[in-house]
Parts: C-alpha cells; sequence; structure tokens
C-alpha cells in the first residue's frame, strides 16, 4: 500500500460518514485516518460504529489543520491524501497520484482537479491551477504550483514532516501556503494534475465569517513571514483594498496585528529563487474572483 487517507472534521457527522463510505469502496481499499477535532453531535462514535475499519484519532481540542500533523504520526506508507469530510477522491485517482511521485523523487505535492457537486462543474480555483505562470523543472508531471489545497492534494509523507507540517499558530484557513513555501525552501515542488479527480459537496455546516477572519489573518502573517518587506508592503496594500468593511475584516487585521512580536521573532524570508517563483502568482492572485475575502 503506497497512499494512506487522513480526513479531518469536526461536526459534521452526515457529511463524514456519507465520505468514508465512498473511501471504503475505492480500488485497494486504503488505510484511512480520521482526526475528530473534538466534534459534540457524537461523530466519533458514530465513526467507530459504522466504520470500524477507520483509524479514530480523538482529539481533545479543535486542532484545525493541525489535526492532519497528528494524523501523520500514524502514518506508515510512503504518501499522504488529505481529503475534507466533504470531499472524496476518484477511484483511480489516488493511484494515478502515487505513481506520478513514485516517478518524480523531488515532486512533494499533487494537487488534483476539483468538481463540485452536484452537477460535477470544476471548481472556480481549477483554472487558476491549470493555468499556473509558475516556473518548474521540466521533469514535473503537471503545472508547477506555489501552493496548494489541502483536501484535494496528495503528499509526500517524508517531504511534510521535513518541512514540520502545518503551523499550529495558523491553525486553519488558507495554512497551506506557508507550508508550500517551505516546501519549497527545501527543493521540493509541487504540481497541478488534471487526471486525478477529487469530489467536493460544500457542506452547508460551515462559519464563513470565521474562515474568511482567519484566512485575513494568515495571509497576511505567511506574507510578512516567508516575503521581504517591499512585495510585503505592496500586498498587504493591496489585500486592505479589496477587503470589505466589516466587522470581520476589522476581525483578522486586529488578530494579524496582535501576531507582530511572533512575526518579528520568526520572520525568515524565502530565498531569492523560491521568491522569483512566488512573484509570477502575485498579479493572478490580485485578479483571481475564487480567492476573494467574502463571506
Amino acid at each position: 500500500m503506497r497512499v494512506t487517507v487522513i480526513v479531518i472534521t469536526r461536526d459534521r457527522r452526515r457529511s463524514l460518514l456519507a465520505t468514508l463510505a465512498r473511501l471504503r469502496d475505492l480500488p485497494g481499499r486504503p488505510p484511512v485516518i480520521v482526526v475528530d477535532n473534538a466534534s459534540t453531535d457524537g461523530t466519533a462514535r458514530a465513526v467507530a460504529r459504522e466504520h470500524p475499519e477507520v483509524r479514530l484519532v480523538r482529539a481533545r481540542t479543535n486542532l484545525g489543520a493541525v489535526g492532519r500533523n497528528l494524523a501523520m504520526d500514524h502514518v506508515r506508507t510512503p504518501y499522504a491524501a488529505f481529503c475534507d469530510d466533504d470531499t472524496w477522491w476518484e477511484p483511480g485517482a489516488l493511484r494515478r497520484a502515487c505513481d506520478l511521485l513514485d516517478a518524480c523523487p523531488r515532486l512533494a505535492v499533487v494537487t488534483g482537479r476539483i468538481l463540485v457537486e452536484p452537477g460535477g462543474r470544476e471548481d472556480p480555483i481549477v483554472p487558476e491551477l491549470r493555468d499556473s505562470p509558475v516556473p518548474g523543472p521540466s521533469w514535473l508531471p503537471g503545472p508547477a504550483l506555489g501552493s496548494f489545497l489541502a483536501g484535494a492534494s496528495v503528499l509526500r509523507a517524508e517531504a511534510f514532516r521535513e518541512a514540520g507540517g502545518f503551523s499550529p499558530r495558523l491553525w486553519l484557513g488558507g495554512e497551506e501556503e506557508l507550508l508550500s513555501i517551505d516546501l519549497m525552501t527545501l527543493g521540493w515542488h509541487l504540481c497541478y494534475a488534471e487526471d486525478v479527480v477529487v469530489h467536493h459537496r460544500p457542506s452547508r455546516l460551515r462559519d464563513p465569517d470565521l474562515r474568511r477572519r482567519h484566512g485575513i489573518r494568515n495571509t497576511l502573517w505567511t506574507t510578512w513571514l516567508r516575503r521581504p518587506p517591499g512585495t510585503a508592503l505592496r500586498r498587504t496594500a493591496g489585500l486592505l483594498r479589496s477587503l470589505p468593511r466589516d466587522r470581520v475584516s476589522a476581525g483578522g487585521l486586529a488578530e494579524a496585528a496582535a501576531g507582530l512580536p511572533w512575526l518579528l521573532r520568526e520572520r525568515a524570508p524565502a530565498p531569492p529563487g523560491v521568491e522569483a517563483r512566488l512573484r509570477t502568482l502575485d498579479a493572478p492572485q490580485r485578479r483571481s474572483r475564487a480567492r476573494r475575502y467574502v463571506s
């Protein structure tokens, strides 16, 4: 077995059980690890009862994205497929992603094509992945990326561990960008693969205001942790111009400002080669309609 599927969840029992049923039917029956982020709706009990084949990890508190770090401690395969509780991998997708990772030893992440259900239409982010301007080596099996989507990506476990996983500070919401920069700094590459397909049926049980607030905060934190001062200032100014003038935006900015002492201690700009790749994304991200901070 080459890949383990990792799912993090909180208080979305119905969506999770539907996802697990689909994962159970995948060819080869890959092992599945579920990290329950302290659900209060009986999620953990339902998983233990209905899916005894799943390795269930019960977090005492809501760890957000860091639940994936916890799951990775139990992974014994070379690759890990991240999956949200409202997404699932199409049959054959994981095999294809593993083949790509097998063939490319410095490839750390394969991000797949996301189809939104019901209907199977492409997620608005997919054209941006397909047309990524990031330069990459000729051996990459698809367009090079500067970041990835955790609910639609297969990662090399070795690379994830070397980079330290997801930052506990960022918790959840755009947490992939910081990890991606650190992976590239270590010499790893990320790519998009058209024939690695993942389905997403967005759960209605979500807090869009919280995700937007954390997205604003984490974008600013990642910018000031890893980008040079001039770029960080331009990106900050662009973000401020684009934000809705409301309490959610104000909360995100306040949280970002509160992290200033930590940012100053931990700031470590990416090397020039990585920064050059990241710069190719600045303009497309400003124009992106899939990355707007609205809720």
